[in-house]
């Protein structure tokens, strides 16, 4: 496999440290893309970020996103003339920002990007995600060009669904650089 910076893109109010991005931060060393507000998170904000940490990395990156950060994700590759450096991008449980619960606490967020992504990626939506349903999931990764995978009724994928360590997020992310 070929060196590469795994950078997480945690989603709104960051991942703690139950959460598996940050085990996977600690087990892998993989780098945390740290952003300015995590409580109230400005798209231009992020997306200015992530173009900094993409571009200063030493080696092609692959991106690691949960929730809000997957759809980071798609956004910054819509509009970013960089998207060369990242290698791959494992998505888990994007968040339906156009839904109105999420649209008003994540104002400004909406529209979410539609365009195919110009690298491989995976999106791990799972059957009773709070914040996004399995259909819409499945709808964004058609418009990304991603493989979706099921992961069954596991909730949002985050700390509260009991993930641990998650080496089957592991296994996919493996097998995504694999590719």
């Amino acid at each position: 496999m070929k060196p590469c910076n795994i950078l997480t893109l945690p989603g709104w109010q960051d991942s703690g440290p139950a959460h598996w991005q940050s085990r996977w931060e600690a087990l892998h060393g993989y780098q945390r893309v740290q952003q300015h507000d995590w409580l109230h998170p400005l798209r231009g904000d992020w997306t200015a970020r992530l173009e900094e940490v993409v571009v200063d990395s030493p080696a092609p990156v692959v991106l690691v996103a949960h929730s809000l950060g997957c759809i980071l994700v798609a956004w910054w590759a819509a509009h970013s003339q960089h998207t060369h450096r990242v290698r791959a991008a494992l998505l888990v449980a994007p968040g339906d920002v156009e839904r109105e619960d999420l649209h008003i606490p994540l104002h400004g967020w909406a529209p979410v990007a539609r365009q195919p992504l110009p690298f491989p990626a995976l999106l791990v939506a799972s059957r009773n995600d709070p914040f996004c349903s399995f259909e819409r999931a499945q709808d964004m990764a058609q418009h990304w060009g991603a493989r979706c995978v099921d992961a069954g009724a596991g909730g949002h994928l985050n700390a509260d669904s009991g993930l641990g360590d998650w080496p089957q997020g592991q296994d996919w992310l493996h097998s995504l650089l694999k590719d």
